[in-house]
């Protein structure tokens, strides 16, 4: 047995004060009556209240003091936690990404499931031993080591959730090195379980036990957004958005459209039960600004209600189409939007002031320094060896990727070309048994798009997928479109700002208002922003300029705040919720009832003495 509260015992010296009670002779007031006859009695038991003389038996003392011995007792708070030979390390692993504000369970479920870890400490024998860590886009460890009771609470009070996705992967392979090879270690998630598949544990046989959190499903949210030119009116933005319905219920709400401040539309939404709708909306843009959608749904998770995206009216994309003459190439490129094209036989300037540079089989005699777009260029150091082969037979391309949407390669012929291995810093776009036809990827700070074969030896010109792919290309290697696409992160992940100039100074300016100083590196050649776990607008400061940036949740595995009743690791393996909880086996309540039982038996004792 041990004790939670042992500094209690301090008030069992009330013991002799109520045993001096008892000793102590009553005063008395002195009376004239004329015969002692009907007296004798009262004076015998009068003499044996005199102070200080033999304490005699009494009922009553010995009831008085057992009370007192079991409040003492119940304050001290005994427990009994169990015996083991060996001390036992608990690994703590507090989900903290966004799903765990959800408000199913007052107040949320992240207090809950905090306060349910609290718990847990408490269980702990002196020997034992725990380790924090705190999971959302990653994982952090919150307290080592340690059996410090103290401690560890204040670890798990200084544990705060996130608007970010819930990456375990992380958590849980720090976790599985902890309790590697120590008898009796377990590890402890309190999560709601809306975490993807932990494929990469399905062999590790991980003492996981899963404490799940959570009851509804009661939550409509936001899961996509984006802007883009219109298509019937280029003086016009574009933005698309996907709302879906987690719930068994049928939800009927609004959504806003806002541009900075400015409420540019209200429209009703009605969206079935598990399902997503997809929306467009269409306005007008005066300058570059944030536009921001909004549902007012009162659901039980609010920090998917609201995205935010920053929009950069489009300007002119200067092309430096490099070539021996190819009116296909020169036609698809002119096609694309804002699209202004200039000619030339070869490059001499590595900078030349076009926003990337296009390179129709000729090595130029100076490379450029900006994006590039290659096509069947072979003395380059990006591959480690090309390969001609006759007559590649596609097999595969990544339909996924943006510079494929809407651009396949079915039925696309080749008469000759040049294979590949995609290098480390780029995926193969299109391949062949032999290698990849093309690549695409990012090279120190420039996007590259390799083709490996000649476009008029083919007869992909003659395929709806060669414009299309052509003005996909040219979004994608527009630095501008580039530089708008980075002003979007998903919460959790980090904010890259690009220098052309070394800085002196930065500040980052909150969504809630709140300022921080940034320390530079005055050499430095971007700056890394990693504090992005609220969603909101962000303003950074840096030197004279200052850039907006948005931080959004926008993930539909979040959305889903469905408690999971099992975890999957893999295929085969998986976790069911524990529905039972380790905790101190604490006696103070029966203490205090068998105490309270004693005064109200002294009670009638006492007045069936006196009656």
């Amino acid at each position: 047995m041990s004790f939670l509260a042992p500094a209690a015992f301090a008030f069992a010296a009330a013991i002799p004060v109520v045993v001096l009670f008892y000793l102590l002779k009553r005063k008395r007031v002195v009376k004239l009556v004329s015969s002692t006859l009907l007296w004798q009695k009262f004076l015998a038991e009068t003499q044996a209240s005199a102070p200080f003389q033999r304490l005699r038996h009494n009922w009553l003392l010995l009831l008085q003091i057992l009370l007192l011995l079991l409040v003492v007792l119940a304050l001290a708070r005994p427990y009994f936690a169990g015996q083991t030979h060996s001390a036992r390390l608990s690994v703590v692993i507090l989900d903290a990404s966004a799903s765990m504000q959800a408000t199913d369970v007052a107040p949320s479920r992240f207090v809950v499931a905090r306060a349910d870890a609290l718990k847990l400490v408490d269980s702990l024998r002196d020997q034992d031993k725990m380790v924090v860590i705190q999971a959302a886009a990653n994982a952090e460890v919150k307290q080592s080591e340690a059996s410090d009771k103290s401690a560890l609470r204040r670890a798990l009070q200084a544990c705060q959730p996130m608007d970010s996705p819930t990456r375990l992967t992380a958590a849980l392979k720090m976790a599985e090195s902890l309790t590697r090879d120590r008898a009796g270690a377990e590890i402890h998630l309190f999560s709601d379980g809306a975490v993807p598949e932990l494929g990469d544990f399905e062999n590790k046989n991980l003492p996981l036990v899963y404490h799940r959190v959570g009851v509804g499903d009661n939550n409509l949210g936001l899961t996509a957004l984006d802007v883009r030119a219109n298509p019937d009116d280029p003086r016009q933005r574009a933005l698309f958005a996907s709302v879906a319905n987690f719930s068994t219920n049928d939800w009927q709400t609004e959504i806003e459209l806002r541009f900075e401040d400015q409420l540019l539309e209200t429209r009703p939404l009605d969206v079935p039960p598990t399902n997503t709708v997809p929306l467009v909306f269409i306005a007008s843009q005066p300058r570059d600004g944030v536009f921001t959608v909004r549902l007012t749904a009162k659901d039980d998770l609010a920090a998917d209600n609201q995205a935010s995206i920053v929009s950069l009216l489009p300007k002119p994309v200067k092309v430096l189409l490099v070539t021996k003459g190819n009116r296909l190439l020169e036609k698809a490129l002119r096609a694309a939007a804002n699209v202004e094209l200039a000619q030339a036989d070869d490059l001499t300037d590595p900078a030349a002031g076009f926003d990337f540079v296009v390179l129709d089989n000729v090595v130029p005699t100076v490379w450029p320094a900006g994006n590039l777009l290659a096509i069947r260029v072979a003395p380059t150091n990006w591959f480690d060896g090309l390969a001609p082969v006759e007559a590649p037979v596609i097999v595969d391309w990544k339909s996924a990727h943006p510079l494929l949407r809407y651009a396949g390669f079915d039925n696309v012929q080749v008469v000759q070309g040049l294979v590949a291995k995609a290098p480390s810093w780029a995926v193969a776009l299109v391949e062949a048994p032999q290698g990849a036809l093309a690549v695409a990827g990012e090279l120190g700070r420039q996007r590259i798009l390799w083709i490996g074969f000649d476009v008029l030896d083919s007869n992909w010109p003659l395929r709806v997928s060669f414009p299309i792919f052509f003005a996909n290309a040219v979004e994608w290697l527009n630095p501008a479109g580039t530089q708008s696409s980075q002003l979007m992160v998903q919460a959790g992940d980090a904010f890259r700002l690009a220098l052309p100039a070394p800085v002196t100074e930065a500040r980052v300016t909150f969504p809630d208002g709140s300022t921080r100083p940034l320390p530079l590196d005055t050499k430095a050649g971007e700056i890394v922003f990693g504090d992005t776990t609220k969603e909101g607008i962000y303003h950074l400061r840096a030197g004279t300029n200052e850039t907006v940036f948005c931080v959004n949740l926008l993930d539909a595995a979040e959305s889903n705040i469905k408690p999971r009743p099992e975890l999957q690791l893999g295929k085969f393996a998986k976790v069911a919720a524990t529905t039972v909880q380790r905790a101190n086996l604490e006696l103070w309540r029966a203490l205090a009832a068998l105490g309270l039982a004693v005064l109200l038996f002294e009670w009638w004792w006492y007045h069936k003495r006196t009656a």
